[in-house]
């Protein structure tokens, strides 16, 4: 049997945020590119990495 939000997968997330999800947004994490962004004045960005276990990865870099 389907599950009551499986006609919509963020139905759960919404509720739970209680704010509207943009979904080409949302979909844009999945991707290995990144978002354009301005460069910061102190011309290093840090990136960091959660695996669905928890784990963290941060890392500071150069632009």
């Amino acid at each position: 049997m389907a599950s009551p939000n499986s006609s919509h997968p963020y139905a759960r997330l919404k509720r739970a945020l209680k704010a509207d999800i943009d979904e080409a947004a949302w979909a844009t994490l999945y991707d290995t590119r990144s978002r354009p962004f301005e460069r910061p004045d102190s011309g290093r960005i840090a990136v960091k990495v959660i695996n669905h276990y928890g784990d963290e990865v941060l890392k500071v870099y150069e632009v």
